[in-house]
């Protein structure tokens, strides 16, 4: 079973994948972030950037992430550069995770899963959703960047459809958003 999360930045995507993780051992939690991260350092990913960006991007055959943001946030066509970089060895990735943990429930957790199979192929997609000044106030404190930065990204991602979702969390950081994340498990994962 493939379950994709979705939301924009702060929205507890994370959070939400944890608590259905705490369910059972059979659920495994996939941060796409993660990986995109990890990513950044393959020599390959690494050449490329430096092709296409030079030193403003790749130092010492380190990326600098926080400049490639400033760069791909602010731009569609630049965000379209850096995946057609970067997204071809991340479904590699995801892809060979997938298959050798077919018999596990795989939870896939990134903002822009809609762009990719993996929304088409999932058995339960899942948007949540939280209050702008709510996700600005995490993502500050968590990313270490400023309102300025915040904005540019908020800008940079999508409006969600909720009539394409199975399950909208609307996370307002209470306990009642684990009373809904153990309905969605009991009602849509553990019958599975």
């Amino acid at each position: 079973m493939i379950i994709c999360v979705v939301g924009k930045s702060g929205s507890g995507k994370s959070y939400i994948c944890e608590l259905l993780k705490s369910y059972s051992e059979n659920i495994l939690h996939l941060d796409i972030d993660i990986v995109a991260h990890d990513i950044l350092k393959e020599s390959t990913v690494i050449k490329r950037l430096y092709d296409t960006y030079g030193n403003t991007v790749v130092s010492k055959n380190i990326v600098n992430r926080k400049t490639l943001s400033q760069i791909v946030f602010n731009s569609e066509k630049e965000m379209d550069k850096l995946t057609d970089i970067t997204w071809p060895p991340m479904e590699i990735f995801i892809d060979k995770f997938i298959e050798e943990n077919k018999d596990k429930i795989i939870i896939l957790d990134w903002q822009n899963l809609l762009k990719t199979k993996y929304y088409k192929i999932a058995d339960l997609n899942i948007l949540v959703r939280a209050p702008f000044e709510y996700r600005m106030q995490k993502v500050l404190g968590r990313d270490n960047i400023t309102k300025n930065d915040f904005a540019t990204r908020e800008k940079a991602s999508y409006n969600f459809d909720n009539a394409k979702f199975d399950y909208i969390i609307e996370n307002d950081y209470s306990n009642k958003i684990k009373e809904k994340v153990r309905e969605i498990y009991v009602k849509s994962i553990i019958s599975r």
